[in-house]
């Protein structure tokens, strides 16, 4: 075998492997956008989780970090909603082959709440054969679940019969009576409610406060995510996502994609009997 041959050989196997990546359950591609090919560099790493910030603008939902860097062409629909309809269909009504994993959808609203919602819920009907609806509190599961964050109209989207969206609750609504179908996820920010950062050992208090939201959560069939978490390459971000991981919290943020991946490769391989 010639070293060209042999070349084209392990890119084929390479290429082939991403596109067909076994799902990682707790990664979420925070700001999912800012990446080479979003939404499909983290399904190549095996994310369920993915992140946009959405702007209304010009009558359309474009995705970007901040206003002056909406570019024409990017929009939810291009980058996101098409994309996933298209690998779905394609995949027999799945995202990831040979898993019934659904993929969550954080949609990031940064321009007025109810305009932009409204916008937002209209075009999110066009996409109902791959969407989870709810309708009079219940929840017909999609292959991808859409969840509102930033910008959040609650009155208006409790109001609604039927929604395309979830919405993403904050710490003060835990064990509140407020029931899953509306409030599927738990976020907030890690530095609002905890003081370690991942240098020595995670205070005895703080471990168990950490636990006490998953259990809560989960007891109310919720799942849990932090942002604001150390997010640089070294030892205090490896040992912060052991302790992520070992709690069960179900989304764990980055930006590094490959790094994320290759933690709970490790870990998977490493439980496996």
């Amino acid at each position: 075998m010639t070293h060209l041959v042999r070349f084209a050989l392990v890119l084929t196997l390479t290429l082939v492997g991403a596109a067909y990546a076994q799902p990682l359950s707790q990664a979420h591609a925070h700001n999912d956008y800012e990446h080479k090919r979003p939404l499909l560099d983290a399904l190549d790493h095996g994310f369920t989780s993915v992140e946009a910030d959405i702007w209304f603008v010009f009558g359309e939902l474009f995705v970007a970090h901040d206003a002056h860097e909406i570019e024409m062409g990017r929009t939810l629909e291009s980058l996101y909603l098409n994309p996933l309809r298209e690998r779905v269909r394609e995949n027999g009504g799945r995202v990831y082959t040979g898993s019934e994993k659904p993929l969550t959808l954080l949609i990031d609203i940064k321009t007025q709440d109810e305009a932009t919602y409204r916008a937002l819920h209209n075009v999110l009907a066009g996409y109902q054969d791959v969407l989870t609806r709810y309708r009079d509190g219940e929840v017909k599961q999609g292959t991808v679940t859409a969840i509102i964050s930033g910008e959040r109209p609650r009155d208006l989207m409790q109001a609604q019969a039927v929604r395309y969206a979830g919405y993403d609750g904050r710490i003060e609504d835990l064990g509140t009576d407020t029931p899953a179908s509306f409030i599927p996820l738990i976020s907030d920010n890690w530095t609002d409610l905890f003081t370690w950062t991942g240098e020595g050992e995670m205070p005895t208090a703080e471990r168990g406060e950490l636990e006490r939201i998953v259990k809560t959560a989960h007891a109310n069939g919720q799942r849990v995510r932090f942002w604001a978490t150390p997010d640089e390459a070294g030892g205090a971000r490896e040992a912060l996502w052991q302790v992520l991981s070992e709690v069960g919290v179900d989304h764990i943020n980055t930006d590094d994609l490959a790094g994320l991946e290759t933690f709970l490769r490790r870990g998977d391989a490493a439980s496996a009997p």
